[in-house]
């Protein structure tokens, strides 16, 4: 709810006192820097949007300061336990490195708070790291031995590869493409793009609408070779094409792709004027919904090279309004204020003023 006033302050289109109160709200009480702060959760989440407040030196400069010592102490440790598990020759759990729950968020957050500093590097290196092959198995680095829940399944004996930007190897792919457009970039960075481009590539599906990737897949699908669906599935921020389809053209630009960026522009066109895919969209949410699919569709609209993209865009914004039942969420990811951001978006037609969705790694 900050993210959200925070973003009509700066515009001007709402008062810095209501902003400022809800920031004051979200830092009353306890904030959590232990195993579970997250870019969502606790000190980083905080952190990430106060710095959204802070649009003139010395404003909130004392807070930032100490908010600013806790995330790196989270950021460390979480490193350290990341590198002792390579160490090791363990396989990860997705939270080690997504971006929900792990060091991706942490990265992206850096990113922005602090993008040549140390620690971001760091970041980086260890998601260079994560890329490389791990074990005797013929299976990515950030293959994990559990399901997409966390646990152990036995409906998944052997683990899964996840695909999604929100929990899977997405995330990575855009936080070490968004850096290298930067010219931030650790040794290996631009090698491990191409790892996983080529792992991408590997299970790029081919449909009658144009090209898809799958959520995840599991042990038994990489000896079949395909996945077990045959048709793309929800084309959400979260886990869908159109997250993939940004990660992918951020990739390209970052390379200098020109082939990859166009690709990844015409599976979000063949995604977004297909019927069934759009039926697949039940809420208007940031993260598996109509808000996400919208902001995520305006951030590759805006870089692509493909043309096509201005009338579909026009009929999500529509989407955006049509009716569906109340519900009692106000959040960012899955709720009211994530849909009023997207709003902020479509009306002004103008990246966000804010940034405030560059904890969605869209830019």
């Amino acid at each position: 709810m900050a993210l959200l006033h925070l973003e009509r302050a700066v515009t001007g289109l709402g008062g810095w006192e209501v902003a400022h109160t809800w920031l004051a709200a979200a830092a009353h009480g306890p904030l959590s820097a232990g195993p579970d702060a997250t870019l969502f959760f606790g000190t980083p989440a905080l952190a990430f949007a106060l710095h959204a407040a802070a649009d003139r030196p010395g404003k909130y400069e004392r807070a930032l300061s100490a908010l600013d010592a806790r995330v790196a102490a989270v950021t460390r440790r979480r490193l350290d336990q990341a590198h002792a598990r390579i160490d090791r020759g363990d396989r990860p759990v997705l939270a080690e490195f997504d971006l929900i729950n792990g060091l991706t968020g942490l990265g992206a957050h850096l990113l922005r708070r602090d993008p040549y500093g140390e620690l971001t590097r760091q970041v980086l290196a260890y998601l260079v790291r994560l890329t490389e092959p791990l074990g005797a198995q013929d299976l990515p680095g950030w293959w994990t031995d559990l399901a997409p829940t966390g646990r152990r399944s036995t409906d998944l004996p052997g683990g899964h590869g996840n695909f999604g930007m929100a929990h899977g190897i997405s995330g990575p792919l855009a936080l070490l493409s968004l850096a290298t457009r930067r010219g931030i970039v650790a040794e290996g960075q631009v090698e491990a793009i191409g790892w996983i481009c080529s792992w991408l590539d590997a299970w790029r599906q081919e449909h009658e609408t144009g090209p898809w990737w799958p959520e995840t897949i599991t042990l038994e699908e990489t000896r079949l070779g395909r996945p077990k669906h045959t048709r793309p599935r929800r084309p959400s921020w979260c886990y869908g094409t159109p997250g993939l389809a940004r990660a992918q053209q951020l990739a390209g630009q970052a390379t200098a792709d020109t082939d990859r960026q166009r690709l990844a522009e015409q599976a979000l066109i063949s995604c977004l004027n297909d019927p069934e895919q759009l039926e697949r969209i039940t809420d208007h949410s940031l993260c598996h919904g109509s808000a996400g699919l919208f902001q995520t569709a305006w951030h590759i609209a805006a870089d692509a090279h493909t043309p096509g993209l201005t009338a579909p865009l026009h009929d999500l914004a529509e989407l955006l309004l049509t009716p569906e039942s109340p519900g009692t969420a106000i959040g960012l990811l899955e709720g009211s204020a994530g849909l009023a951001l997207a709003l902020s978006t479509a009306a002004v037609d103008e990246p966000p003023a804010s940034r405030w969705d560059t904890c969605l790694l869209l830019t």
